[in-house]
């Protein structure tokens, strides 16, 4: 269920049953030649919309399409808001969700959001609100490579445009990280892509979404399983 569908007093109603809110936090940033700007933001608003379709009590709120994406500087399109502001905004979003919500689960898609979401989460549990945030991690390509393509395959094919997706730097994120810090995506790769997309599939994007899903569903599960402070 969408929040953004319900009355004020049909979410009370939920509220009161004890429903979670999910929020997706994604970015608009590029993602190659190939992929849309609303990658991560469409990647996290699949995974609440399917935690939603599973568990009754979830609510999905509109999703923050937004974040911290500056290692992206000088990519068209690409909007960030940084570090400081995404923090901020999740701190205030979280106090004003919870007095309404028991519980508020963040579902960041957007690895530049971790240090922002990290530090609004332990803000929000430090007032002792029940916050928890879920980061969806797989193995293989880190940016706009064989994954993430593969999941908008799954999600969005129409958005993809398959004939374009060219391999970019596929050195290992570890080797690359120092250079990235120093001068963002574009000091790697002129294309934006960190793997390599081509030869990916919708079936893949639909095995690892499956996967993604299954691990969302037990954060959850595990994160409930504990009484709220």
């Amino acid at each position: 269920m969408r929040l953004a569908d319900l009355s004020s007093p049909d979410v009370a109603e939920y509220a009161a049953s004890g429903a979670i809110l999910a929020v997706p936090l994604g970015a608009t940033e590029q993602h190659g030649p190939h992929l849309p700007l609303s990658t991560d933001t469409d990647i996290a608003t699949a995974l609440c919309e399917r935690l939603a379709a599973q568990r009754p009590d979830v609510l999905v709120a509109p999703a923050m399409p937004y974040g911290s994406s500056g290692e992206h500087a000088g990519f068209a399109g690409t909007l960030s808001i940084g570090q400081a502001a995404t923090e901020l905004l999740l701190v205030e979003l979280g106090r004003s969700a919870c007095e309404t919500f028991r519980r508020l689960l963040f579902v960041s898609a957007h690895g530049g959001n971790a240090a922002s979401v990290t530090r609004a989460v332990a803000t929000l549990r430090a007032e002792s609100r029940d916050v928890s945030v879920f980061e969806p991690r797989w193995q293989g390509d880190p940016h706009a490579g064989r994954p993430e393509t593969a999941l908008q395959l799954a999600l969005r094919p129409d958005a993809v445009q398959a004939e374009k997706a060219v391999p970019g730097d596929d050195r290992p994120l570890s080797e690359l990280l120092p250079v990235l810090r120093k001068g963002g995506v574009r000091a790697v790769t002129d294309t934006g892509i960190l793997g390599d997309p081509t030869g990916a599939t919708a079936a893949e994007g639909r095995d690892l979404l499956d996967d993604l899903t299954t691990q969302l569903r037990k954060h959850v599960r595990d994160w409930t399983s504990v009484v709220a402070p």
